[in-house]
């Protein structure tokens, strides 16, 4: 059975976006982004909220321009090779190939999606990952830390979800980054 992968990059105090909806402060420096890629080459199928697939679409042509910097043609490639599951009740159509287009989330679909795949998942947008691990399918979050507080926004994890968490690597980076991997499990009293 393939895994299902929550990753994100988000502030200090927890925040993907910010309170007026930005998030530059979070653009990767070229180290981060390499092991980006390298956290993500495998990934089969991305899981995507709305609007965090149409933040992504344009990975269908970014990073195909050979002036491109290596990692962005790295991740250009990572991104185009794998499947999309877009999640949305309001969008009319997908732009990109190898995308779908599904109404609601059913945590059933996504158990035999994680059953039938050669490849691990990948869930994003801050949304759909609170449904994946409500619904306890997530096995893995995996967050790279900016070195920034950002004061609000829009929280990567739910209010009131409890978890168990097993750290199965960290690592540092020279711009003040962390990564922090993750295994989860139920909370236990």
């Amino acid at each position: 059975m393939a895994a299902l992968l929550y990753t994100v990059i988000a502030s200090l105090d927890g925040y993907v976006v910010d309170a007026d909806g930005r998030f530059d402060w979070a653009e990767p420096p070229e180290d981060v982004h390499a092991h980006v890629n390298a956290a993500e080459r495998d990934i089969g199928t991305y899981l995507y909220g709305r609007r965090l697939y149409e933040t992504m679409a344009v990975w269908q042509t970014l990073g195909s321009e050979p002036g491109d910097p290596q990692v962005v043609r790295d991740y250009g490639e990572v991104w185009r090779a794998a499947d999309k599951v877009v999640y949305s009740a309001t969008l009319d159509a997908v732009s990109t190939p190898r995308t779908r287009l599904e109404r609601s989330f059913d945590p059933a679909a996504v158990r035999q999606l994680k059953a039938a795949a050669d490849a691990d998942l990948s869930v994003g947008g801050a949304a759909l990952g609170a449904s994946a691990l409500r619904a306890g399918l997530v096995d893995e979050v995996r967050i790279y830390v900016a070195p920034v507080v950002v004061g609000g926004g829009r929280p990567w994890l739910p209010d009131g979800l409890r978890l168990r968490l097993e750290l199965l690597d960290e690592q540092r980076f020279a711009g003040g980054m962390v990564y922090l991997r993750y295994s989860v499990g139920p909370w236990s009293s």
